[in-house]
């Protein structure tokens, strides 16, 4: 993962092609559609070279008669030929771009799996417009050289050589000349290749700095407009764009100038050649239909050598995007399923064991998140957190949910360490309702469904009832099945929270984690869910991330948290007696409680 952390413009760039091998396992399982393709490569490439051939024969044989019965035999043989080799070209162009976008797909398929199941640590450092640029425009640029361009090539490279040979066929004399041009034709692409692929490579990273900033700013696109900053943004994105544009221009123009070198060699070369062979047909050397297949097997070779060329700096693109793509599949987490994992014990029961556990976040090593973090949560039991911002609270959730392992100590569930499991089957035993809601673009019922695929209708509206979602759902256009929008832009925050809610009570785990479940909710809504959670509560451990004092007044438990570490742990009414910070936040709360809401716990803590 060292890659991504990383500045783009420091990342080590791709120094040959090769890198296109890596797509090898891609194309393998179409090994059968490769053959088919191949042979209609081979098959019209033959035809094609047979063309210059059967032109000779019009010449000499059938113009030279002038019996229009052999000329017209001979240009229906020709136009055999022509049908033959134009539908033997048409079936390769389409069994190869089949197989380009086949392997495109499979390829965005395989990224995306992939990349989906990287830990926090991996998100931390990488921009998601990075990623996403690596999905859209670099798999693009794969599309295009394993699909059209791919046929190009190919056919390419059996048509130079095989027009080679036929020059050599039909006058030994001027092909010799043509092979003393070649190293006109190889130099400008081994030197200015290197160049074009560096600056390919530096263009689609260009163009990632550019998804990376309109994605982040369109995800907060209300912030943006609330604070006025739409014209400092956009003349930053304008920054971004036109450096890309200038990187993209530098690549185009040594593109442009390999082609101006070679397409000036290659025919500047062919028409030295023929204007020789011409000469030799007014010498008497050679027939008008040997000068003909001549020089139609000289534009064949100088068609194939330009476009070979061209197709080379299409390949140093590909390149490029295949090495950023690669990057992303060979990346792997630092969290994730040992060799031999332990199976958690099964029904599970909600046990948790915090020991002795110190971490700090990867992008702040010199700051302790836990310090020396121990805590026994019994089955069933419920223990709110409680403590100032940045105390750790939210840290607890991130290593139970094993998105982080910490540098010390060890958690247990139902006496499993979580570290020695596979990730997913700890997860499956914790439902989570986080404080900033997330809600996809979907359906209320898709939304809902997220917490158990395989639920039924009838399942999924009986936690929205218990959730206090039915009624609002059913009002909206089109009940269960409305689009709710990007991010849920289509509902209210306690809207937003009570799907959190109901999808949280879909999932039924033996444990919970609440981040302050109802600070979204009105007062009269916060009452009606406070009976879901109680049900939705019963029989499962519950660790509840308290900013209000009154959602913990009912715990068994009450964990004080401050700078990483327990400060005590009690009931309400044991920490109001002997803990000065608690008794403190719990005087100035109950001043408040005239008030419809109580004050957030973490201003109080602040406050002190």
């Amino acid at each position: 993962m060292a890659d991504f952390e990383q500045d783009p413009k420091n990342r080590p760039k791709g120094r040959t092609p090769r890198s296109l091998v890596a797509l090898l396992p891609f194309l393998k399982p179409y090994r059968g559609m490769l053959a088919l393709s191949l042979g209609a490569l081979l098959a019209a490439s033959g035809l094609m070279l047979s063309l210059p051939v059967a032109a000779r024969y019009v010449i000499d044989q059938g113009l030279a008669t002038k019996q229009s019965g052999t000329v017209n035999l001979y240009f229906i043989g020709f136009a055999v030929l022509i049908v033959l080799f134009c539908a033997m070209a048409s079936l390769r162009l389409y069994l190869v771009s089949w197989v380009g976008e086949r392997v495109v797909a499979d390829v965005r398929d395989g990224v995306y799996r992939h990349v989906i199941r990287m830990d926090a640590m991996f998100f931390e450092v990488t921009r998601t417009g990075e990623i996403l640029s690596r999905l859209t425009a670099d798999t693009t640029l794969v599309q295009s050289i394993t699909g059209t361009s791919l046929s190009m090539v190919l056919r390419s490279m059996i048509q130079l050589p095989g027009a080679l040979v036929m020059l050599a066929i039909t006058n030994l004399k001027l092909m010799g000349l043509i092979v003393l041009l070649i190293p006109a034709v190889i130099l400008p692409l081994v030197t200015i290749g290197k160049k074009v692929r560096t600056l390919s490579r530096a263009s689609q990273d260009r163009l990632a700095d550019t998804s990376a900033m309109a994605s982040e700013s369109l995800n907060a696109v209300q912030i943006v407009q609330a604070f006025t900053a739409e014209g400092v943004l956009a003349d930053r994105y304008r920054d971004v764009v036109e450096t890309s544009f200038d990187t993209a221009i530098a690549r185009t123009r040594v593109r442009s100038i390999m082609s101006f070198i070679t397409f000036c060699c290659v025919f500047g070369g062919i028409t030295f050649v023929v204007w020789m062979g011409a000469r030799s047909v007014l010498a008497g050397e050679i027939t008008y239909g040997e000068l003909g297949q001549f020089v139609l097997y000289a534009l064949f070779a100088a068609t194939s050598a330009g476009t070979l060329t061209e197709m080379w700096g299409e390949i140093q693109r590909a390149s490029g995007a295949t090495e950023r793509l690669i990057e992303l599949l060979n990346t792997q987490p630092n969290v994730k399923a040992p060799a031999d994992p332990i199976a958690l014990p099964s029904p599970g029961q909600g046990r948790i064991r915090f020991e002795n556990v110190s971490f700090n976040y990867p992008s702040r090593p010199g700051q302790r998140a836990l310090a020396g973090f121990t805590l026994d949560i019994r089955p069933g039991e419920r223990i709110a957190f409680v403590g100032p911002s940045g105390a750790g609270k939210s840290t607890t959730f991130q290593l139970l949910l094993r998105f982080y392992d910490p540098q010390q100590g060890r958690i247990l569930i139902d006496g499993v360490d979580i570290a020695k499991a596979d990730p997913q089957a700890v997860r499956s035993r914790i439902a989570v309702v986080p404080q900033e809601t997330v809600i996809f673009g979907d359906t209320a019922l898709g939304n809902i469904r997220f917490g158990k695929p395989a639920a039924t209708d009838a399942e999924i509206h009986a936690a929205a009832k218990l959730a206090v979602a039915d009624e609002f759902i059913q009002e909206l256009p089109q009940g269960y099945a409305t689009f709710l929008g990007e991010r849920g832009t289509r509902l209210s925050g306690g809207q937003r929270q009570r799907l959190a809610i109901a999808r949280a009570i879909l999932k039924d785990p033996p444990i919970l984690l609440l981040d302050e479940a109802t600070s979204s909710l009105d007062a009269e809504n916060e009452r009606l869910l406070q009976a879901a959670l109680e049900h939705l509560m019963r029989n499962r451990t519950t660790i509840i991330i308290a900013h209000r004092l009154a959602t913990v007044l009912k715990a068994d438990r009450i964990v004080v948290i401050n700078q990483g570490q327990i400060v005590d742990v009690g009931t309400h009414d044991e920490l109001v007696r002997r803990e000065p910070l608690y008794a403190r936040l719990a005087a100035l709360q109950f001043v408040e409680t005239n008030t419809e809401e109580s004050p957030p716990l973490e201003a109080l803590a602040n406050a002190t």
